[in-house]
């Protein structure tokens, strides 16, 4: 057992939640609170109906998220948005919600922990957007079939492949989630691969044109990697047991 206000005031030092800029929608941090006690730990990627349904069937506890409750913006609490409110409030269900500053940890983000999990090597942060670097880079040295059999079998889903450059792959970027709108920026800076969670359409075409082979993972495939992190992190330092709530998109 833990105090929420403990976990929270580490969780947002720890992941700089003031300071890293995001979308308006993405509200990070405790975005619900409880009693203030947390006894278990319940990590997801998107504070959905069904999900916060199976988490609050075990009671009182801290779900932790990728994409919070209100990427909509305000909106009526009515509906499938009440229904969430109602349901987490009445098992005692806290919810922290981490994007951003999730993705770009150098531990335990959805980057970092994707890249180690593929055995690339000697990363380092790239592609600014905004002034942010929302991205890792690194070499994986091997053929662009290798590289999709590695990502299917860590991911355990398709990999949809855009083979617009050569077939070996050494220099590699990744931004997990939906940055396929950004291959002209990553094609820019030197990388042969791409490897990210969903684009647009045209992202494909435009990959064939310039030449750099992307590698189209999911965006919840891609994203399950840092919830899981937090958890673990949480369960280690304030002994709180944890479990993941597996609700694939298919996206």
């Amino acid at each position: 057992m833990a105090m929420l206000d403990e976990l929270v005031s580490f969780l947002d030092r720890e992941l700089k939640t003031e300071s890293i800029q995001d979308y308006s929608g993405a509200m990070n941090g405790l975005q619900l609170a409880n009693g203030g006690q947390v006894p278990r730990i319940i990590a997801a990627v998107d504070a959905s109906l069904p999900v916060i349904k199976s988490a609050a069937e075990g009671g009182p506890g801290l779900l932790i998220v990728h994409h919070g409750m209100f990427w909509q913006g305000v909106q009526p609490v009515t509906g499938p948005f009440y229904q969430k409110l109602k349901i987490a409030m009445e098992a005692g269900l806290a919810i922290y919600s981490s994007h951003l500053p999730l993705d770009i940890h150098p531990e335990w983000g959805n980057n970092i922990q994707l890249a180690n999990a593929l055995g690339i090597k000697e990363i380092e942060p790239f592609c600014d957007l905004k002034g942010l670097l929302v991205g890792l880079r690194g070499r994986w040295e091997g053929t662009r079939n290798g590289l999709q059999d590695a990502m299917e079998e860590l991911l355990g889903a398709k990999v949809h492949v855009c083979p617009g450059g050569g077939d070996g792959v050494s220099n590699v970027g990744l931004i997990t989630g939906g940055a396929g709108s950004e291959v002209a920026k990553v094609a820019a800076l030197g990388v042969d691969a791409f490897i990210t969670g969903e684009g647009p359409h045209w992202s494909y075409p435009l990959a064939e044109e310039l030449g750099i082979n992307v590698f189209y993972g999911g965006h919840y495939a891609t994203e399950t990697f840092g919830v899981k992190a937090i958890a673990d992190v949480l369960w280690r330092k304030f002994s709180i047991p944890w479990q993941f709530l597996d609700r694939p998109t298919g996206l």
